[in-house]
């Protein structure tokens, strides 16, 4: 029985040391805007700390803020979070803007770097919304954003200036004005004086931070996560649709190339993929279609580039209206649009143009290339004898008998016989 009870003490504690041995702080970098792919990124951080017992996740933010409906699923996954959560503006120079902030706000612990600022939450649109509509939102926002501030035991009614106003606080005012818990140089500070610190969850339990000498372990994006992190930005989205569409149209004017038909494709649905998971407005997608169209009339009535002039502003005016994210880094760049639009409205009027004409003109090669032609009778067609056309010699007929030497004009190809007829051209002339 003795025995029993010493292996069963004996496995207790290797049980409780592997438990303390596993226990870690766990960083994620949001170094960017807030997209659905920052959202699942946190998600599965999140799993993972909570499978190893971590001790608190540390996210460092520095991000100029993203999409609505993404911030608040990851402001959700902060405040049902099992673990503890420390949010850090770092570094210095860095700031936690529009949706960084209800992020920043939304952590158990909310710290910023020196020379960092935080705030300026205001709804934002590519286009104007009207004074109900923007009462709405700000309405709307400003509650979700109390909901959890004002048991974070921060100032909600300060922290909701920065949805109704815009207001921007660096790191010392924020720390006095009680929007954030402290200022911190650095992670290794910032770990040492959370240690021992008492903080309330959002559901009213208390937590001990045990964070000093702990291991800071980071998990980056997998290698998925980044490649779809880096679809969602609008300027490669926009890249992708144009060049699909110019690859497509290539695979048109040479049914069986392959290449382009492949290529033009994958870069569509890649395209198609991005735009679904951003706010694109599909009048944007008109524009670029109707830019396309107006290549293609450019090349068949020849307007001296008016319709490709008016093409390229389409396809412009398309790519910049064609997400319609909150801030700048979520929207197409002007200088992009530009160098993508130009470029591309002279390669396919180019294309168009060369394809129309080829279609216009008529076969220089095989049987129909010899209709019209000119020949020198080798011998007597009376009515069928021998003629030389291109440099062949060809059986060949005609109507009435024509002398030997005399010119004459390929009008029929009947197999391996030409239909000729006598021509008034003198014989210097002949091919």
């Amino acid at each position: 029985m003795k025995r029993q009870l010493r292996a069963v003490s004996i496995l207790l504690a290797v049980v409780v040391f592997a438990a303390f041995a596993q226990a870690q702080v766990v960083r994620v970098k949001m170094d960017g805007p807030i997209t659905p792919m920052t959202e699942e990124y946190l998600s599965r951080v999140l799993e993972k700390a909570r499978q190893h017992h971590a001790d608190a996740v540390l996210i460092e933010l520095s991000t100029p803020g993203g999409l609505v409906d993404s911030t608040r699923e990851i402001v959700g996954q902060i405040l049902a979070s099992p673990i503890p959560i420390i949010a850090y503006v770092t570094p210095t120079g860095a700031h936690a803007a529009s949706a960084g902030f209800f992020i920043l706000e939304a952590a158990d612990v909310a710290a910023m770097s020196p020379g960092t600022n935080t705030g300026a939450s205001s709804p934002v649109t590519m286009g104007k919304m009207d004074d109900t509509m923007r009462s709405k939102v700000e309405n709307d926002l400003s509650a979700f954003l109390r909901s959890y501030v004002s048991k974070r035991d921060r100032n909600a009614d300060l922290a909701e200036t920065a949805v109704r106003k815009a207001i921007s606080w660096g790191d010392e005012d924020a720390l006095k004005l009680k929007l954030i818990d402290l200022i911190s140089p650095n992670e290794t500070d910032l770990l040492r004086t959370l240690d021992g610190r008492t903080v309330t969850r959002f559901n009213g339990s208390k937590v001990v931070l045990h964070t000093a000498s702990k291991p800071v372990e980071e998990y980056p994006m997998t290698l998925r996560q980044r490649i779809l992190a880096w679809l969602l930005d609008p300027n490669v989205a926009f890249i992708l649709l144009a060049v699909g569409a110019l690859a497509l149209y290539a695979e048109f004017n040479h049914p069986g190339a392959v290449i382009p038909g492949v290529v033009g494709v994958i870069f569509i649905l890649l395209a198609a993929f991005a735009l679904n998971l951003l706010p694109t407005r599909f009048a944007a997608l008109a524009l670029i279609l109707l830019a396309f169209a107006l290549f293609a009339l450019e090349a068949k009535f020849a307007t001296h580039g008016v319709l490709s002039v008016g093409g390229m502003a389409s396809l412009t005016i398309g790519a910049l209206l064609l997400v319609d994210g909150p801030i700048p880094e979520l929207r197409v760049s002007p200088w992009i649009a530009l160098a993508v639009s130009v470029p591309l409205g002279l390669i396919t009027t180019f294309l168009m143009t060369l394809a129309i004409k080829a279609h216009r003109n008529k076969s220089a090669t095989g049987k129909e290339g010899l209709i019209g032609e000119l020949g020198l009778t080798q011998t007597e067609l009376a009515p069928r004898g021998k003629v030389f056309v291109h440099g062949e010699l060809w059986d060949a007929c005609a109507d009435a008998p024509v002398a030997i030497g005399s010119i004459v004009r390929v009008r029929k190809v009947n197999g391996l016989e030409l239909e000729v007829e006598p021509t008034p051209q003198p014989v210097a002339h002949a091919k």
